[in-house]
């Protein structure tokens, strides 16, 4: 099975326009996340596009028209939900000395509900599952 690549780390910027398509409901185009974020030229939001192409956290969504020109319309290929977990993720990998269980009973101090828990039961359950398993050879 081959490894999966870690996430990237990735600037407020980038960060920023990523967030802008999560939450906009149609892809968008440079000047678009340009319009929308004032404090970023048209060179930033494109720099910071290839980058995020770049990590495979973005596509192109299509090619349209803005006025007479041609252009790019983005959309992101990673939810904020995976996006967020990967970079808890990655974080937790670079302190040798913290444990899964200590990085859950620490989330587990956050308000949660009964749904949540019981998610997180299946969760469990299916990984014992998986491990038991792997232990007899299946």
């Amino acid at each position: 099975m081959p490894k999966k690549q870690p996430f990237q780390k990735i600037t407020n910027r980038e960060l920023e326009i990523l967030q802008l398509l999560w939450h906009t409901d149609h892809p968008l185009i440079a000047s678009e996340i340009a319009t929308l974020k004032p404090d970023l030229t048209i060179n930033t939001v494109q720099a910071v596009l290839r980058n995020l192409l770049k990590y495979k956290y973005i596509e192109v969504a299509d090619i349209v028209y803005s006025g007479t020109v041609l252009t790019r319309s983005y959309r992101p290929l990673i939810t904020e939900q995976d996006f967020g977990v990967s970079q808890v993720i990655r974080d937790f990998h670079s302190f040798e000395g913290l444990s899964v269980p200590h990085l859950v009973a620490g989330l587990l101090n956050e308000p949660i509900t009964a749904d949540e828990i019981s998610e997180l039961e299946t969760m469990i359950a299916q990984q014992k599952e998986r491990l038991k398993q792997c232990k007899s050879g299946k």
